[in-house]
């Protein structure tokens, strides 16, 4: 089982954000902005890359649930960052898909 899977059964603790029957948002413990949450489904799925027709519900309430971060950190009025990695060569070393909400500081373009 992999850890976001065990942090989503709260089999490992996390400061939770935001918790609903299908995701749970958690600040990330290796922050890269003053405000970093991780948005995860409870339900495994590798990577947006691996994603199915079937999982179509639970991404919208992914990135749903990641507008609601924003707001409760106090971000959403500031501007902020949702990233989603796919894959070793764009980052993504929690192979369970997740959205970055990043903010709290101006963000330089273009990422990497």
């Amino acid at each position: 089982m992999c850890i976001f899977c065990k942090i989503a059964n709260k089999e490992i603790p996390s400061k939770v954000v935001y918790e609903d029957e299908d995701v749970l948002a958690f600040h990330d413990l290796n922050p890269q902005a003053p405000t970093h949450v991780l948005v995860v489904p409870k339900r495994h799925i590798t990577g947006i890359g691996h994603a199915v027709p079937e999982d179509e519900i639970v991404l919208g309430r992914l990135l749903l649930a990641a507008r609601r971060v924003a707001e409760e950190t106090g971000i959403a009025e500031s501007g902020f960052r949702t990233v989603i990695n796919h894959g070793a060569n764009a980052g993504q070393t929690v192979f369970h898909i997740h959205v970055h909400v990043l903010g709290g500081r101006p963000m330089a373009w273009p990422p990497g």
